[in-house]
């Protein structure tokens, strides 16, 4: 283990004003305006809202209270990423390892979320050109990537591009550093963001039937549909699985981005009360703002019922890159800035969270190996753009689509459930507590000490569970199949399901003349996931080799 190092030596936060709003912009995501309006119309809408809210209680608050405590106990050690962190918690050799987790999520998740950052990037600069008043946008979209038919590889020079400047403004902002780079970045972005949502839904919500052209009736009924409760979604374990997915997904917990910035504090800095304070900020931008633009002004125009079916499969990347676009063009003069301020407000969500995954890595980089910034900040790069440039290129092979289900939702599962358990079994519950309510300017309220011990971990254990054998249909249904003797049916979808290629017939990575299938792109991209992991293990292995032998500095 590394001497304890004074958080003085590393960089720290300028403001606590600062440390929030980057915290918030780390959370504050795409899936927050595209994901959360999906999910909450794929699940019934008010009954999604229920286990949402009931999941951010019981599992999202305690995790980040959580993680804000391993990374400002690890940060007093001079680690600012999970590794280190981890190997503080106890004695065990092997603690360090699941550390790798918050290298690996954070490298691989920024490959392919930087490409989809591009996209909003690209699209402020077409909306402002007014290229979607003459062109479709369901025929742009497609050409943008490069997609063709029957064909396994993309050739997106455009959208290559745009990636590459994305990646550098991520790479310029690193390299100013924490202060005068990533809280510079939050304090602008996020405002902004903020700014552009209300504005966009006190435009969408004002919209009338009659009198707006072709709005088809009010967008309250969209607006509606998302607030009404539904007691129903409490009896089905689909509807809780969707939401606590949702939760992991919008909060940025099980990566390792939480922990790093939490690093940057102080021993006695208050953690409880900045990270409820960037937990439900985040909640407040997802279902306050998230649910009143979306759904409210896709539903005036199309109804509800055609929303449901553009949404299909928990994505709102159809209505927030095809439909919304197209449904500005009624906006008369304000098509154009509306578009902008869409697509502005979604590139702000993503930087701050790209900016968020890059910083822990560049900080094993320079705490564990010794690197400078500017070398670590720029190793960074050239590793993103080298697996970024398998999403964008292997695009329709579904090279995108495994990395985002493997590093984006399986990962932060398997890191969450493991650091719950670590926190509370090996820190020790009082250890762990005293480490949340140190130097607090919020009373924790007790409950959330058994919450955290026993609660949490068991939520994110049934979730796990939920996903490994996720069933082709109702879960009761799967259990009278069971009960039957005729087996467990399997979705295709489920972790098991994905692995072994459940419900596929003809399985096979080349057809008969010759020519690749999907199937040899998505395991493949498996292999090179595995791959990656298996390289960030090796890096935390030689680190710690390197300082047993004194070799670094």
């Amino acid at each position: 283990m590394s001497q304890s190092s004074p958080v003085s030596r590393r960089q720290a936060w300028g403001s606590r004003a600062g440390l929030v709003l980057a915290m918030a912009g780390n959370a504050v995501g795409l899936g927050n305006f595209l994901r959360f309006p999906a999910q909450a119309a794929q699940n019934g809408g008010g009954a999604f809202l229920i286990p949402y809210l009931v999941s951010f209680v019981l599992m999202g608050l305690p995790l980040l209270w959580v993680e804000w405590a391993i990374g400002r106990h690890g940060g007093q050690y001079g680690h600012h990423s999970a590794p280190g962190m981890f190997d503080r918690l106890g004695s065990a050799r092997w603690l360090k390892y699941v550390g790798v987790f918050g290298l690996f999520t954070n490298l691989t998740i920024a490959s392919y979320y930087c490409y989809i950052e591009s996209w909003t990037l690209s699209y402020v600069w077409h909306s402002v050109a007014g290229t979607f008043l003459t062109e479709d946008p369901q025929v742009y979209f497609p050409r943008y990537l490069g997609v063709e038919a029957d064909s396994l590889f993309a050739f997106p020079v455009e959208a290559f591009g745009w990636f590459v400047v994305t990646l550098a403004l991520n790479a310029w902002i690193l390299s100013r550093g924490l202060a005068r780079g990533i809280e510079i970045a939050a304090k602008i972005g996020m405002p902004l963001l903020l700014v552009f949502a209300a504005i966009l839904a006190v435009r969408g919500l004002s919209l009338e039937a009659g009198v707006d052209p072709g709005v088809m009736q009010s967008p309250f009924e969209g607006l509606n549909f998302v607030w009404n409760p539904d007691l129903r979604g409490l009896t089905d374990p689909t509807t809780w699985l969707a939401a606590a997915g949702q939760i992991f997904f919008t909060l940025s917990v099980g990566m390792g981005s939480i922990h790093c910035y939490a690093a940057y504090l102080r021993r006695d800095q208050d953690i409880a009360l900045n990270a409820a304070s960037a937990g439900w900020m985040n909640e407040f931008v997802e279902v306050v703002l998230g649910g009143t633009l979306l759904l409210p002004i896709a539903t005036a125009y199309l109804g509800l019922q055609a929303v449901q079916a553009a949404t299909a499969g928990g994505s709102g990347f159809a209505l927030g890159f095809l439909t919304l676009p197209t449904l500005f063009n009624n906006w008369g003069w304000f098509a154009p800035v509306a578009g902008a301020m869409w697509f502005g407000l979604l590139f702000f969500a993503g930087i701050t969270s790209s900016l968020a995954m890059a910083q822990p890595l560049v900080a094993f980089l320079e705490d564990e190996f010794g690197t400078t910034r500017p070398r670590a900040v720029v190793l960074f790069a050239l590793a993103t753009l080298a697996l970024g440039s398998v999403c964008v290129w292997l695009y329709p092979g579904g090279a995108f689509d495994e990395f985002d289900y493997w590093t984006g939702t399986f990962a932060l599962v398997c890191f969450a459930l493991g650091e719950s358990i670590i926190f509370a079994w090996v820190f020790g519950m009082d250890r762990g507590w005293a480490e949340i309510t140190r130097g607090a300017d919020l009373a924790v309220p007790r409950i959330f000490r058994v919450i955290i011990q026993y609660v949490t971990p068991a939520f994110i254990l049934l979730i796990f569970v939920g996903a490994l054998i996720k069933p082709a249909g109702a879960w009761t249904d799967a259990l009278v199949s069971l009960a039957g003797g005729s087996g467990w049916p399997l979705a295709g979808d489920s972790v098991i399901g994905r692995l072994f290629h459940t419900g596929v017939t003809d399985y096979r990575w080349f057809t008969e003349t010759g020519a690749g299938t999907p199937y040899l792109i998505q395991d493949l991209t498996r292999v090179l996931l595995l791959a990656v992991f298996v390289g960030c293990g090796w890096l935390v292995r030689q680190a710690w080799r390197m300082k047993a032998s004194g070799v670094r500095r």
